[in-house]
């Protein structure tokens, strides 16, 4: 796993260095090793795009497994470019050898009920915001594309065992926003929890930002703009049945009340 967050001092050692050199650490022990056949990457929708803003380029504003992140770099969407760097890496190493395949499972923002809930992880962070009062008064227009964690787990078991697949594959149940979050919280958990009611104006969140650890340009070119990807090969060759991103919002939520985190 790379680390991931947004509010970086030195991406080149906190960012790019950890993803990149892990990577290769664990692709050349499975050089060294006669027994493995296969490995399943896992990579990230970041190695598909840099910024939200990158969608006005594409025709049909819908990313897919054959684009890669031209946009990020060490100044701009450095987790995005760190994992882009890594992807990138593995394909190059996959490519000088033939005894061992690649499956690449490139997951959007993973959600859902965690393995140990009391660790700290950047989803969680997410859902703590959306859900303690930080986006009470208005939240970012911000849209995330969404997947199950326990879609992706299920994404690598059937890549591990299924010869047929191959490739990159977008793991991604849909895509909604801060605020729709808050509504199916709202519908499912009553009014009683400061869940965000309100879209903040970008210019508003902009100048905030700081104060929640996110750097203005990533508001200028995230905030506002629609993201979706095309999890169609995924269906097709990995099977994959997604769970209905409301479910994954309850079920995550649930899991921060029985703990009582929230």
């Amino acid at each position: 796993a790379s680390p991931f967050f947004l509010n970086s001092k030195n991406p080149q050692q906190e960012l790019i260095d950890p993803a990149l050199n892990g990577t290769k650490n664990i692709l050349e022990s499975v050089d060294k090793s006669g027994s493995v056949k296969r490995v399943v990457l896992t990579s990230s929708v970041a190695a598909i795009y840099g910024d939200t803003i990158d969608a006005e380029s594409i025709e049909g504003g819908m990313f897919d497994e054959t684009m890669w992140n031209t946009s990020s770099n060490l100044k701009q969407s450095q987790y995005n470019y760190s994992k882009t760097l890594a992807e990138k890496e593995a394909w190059r190493l996959n490519e000088k050898q033939k005894r061992w395949s690649l499956v690449v499972i490139n997951p959007s923002l993973v959600f859902g009920p965690a393995l140990n809930i009391h660790s700290d992880f950047s989803s969680k962070s997410i859902m703590l915001q959306i859900c303690n009062g930080d986006m009470r008064w208005g939240t970012p227009d911000l849209t995330y594309a969404v997947t199950d964690v326990r879609d992706v787990a299920t994404a690598h078991m059937n890549a591990a065992f299924d010869n047929k697949t191959s490739g990159r594959n977008i793991i991604s149940s849909g895509s909604i926003n801060f605020l729709d979050i808050g509504k199916i919280l709202i519908k499912n958990f009553g009014s009683d929890y400061p869940f965000p009611r309100f879209k903040a104006p970008k210019i508003l969140f902009w100048l905030v930002a700081p104060l929640f650890g996110v750097k203005r340009k990533f508001v200028s070119r995230n905030v506002g703009y629609p993201l979706y990807f095309d999890n169609s090969k995924s269906k097709k060759e990995l099977g994959m049945n997604y769970i209905p991103i409301e479910k994954t919002i309850i079920d995550f939520f649930q899991q921060l009340l029985d703990e009582k985190i929230v």
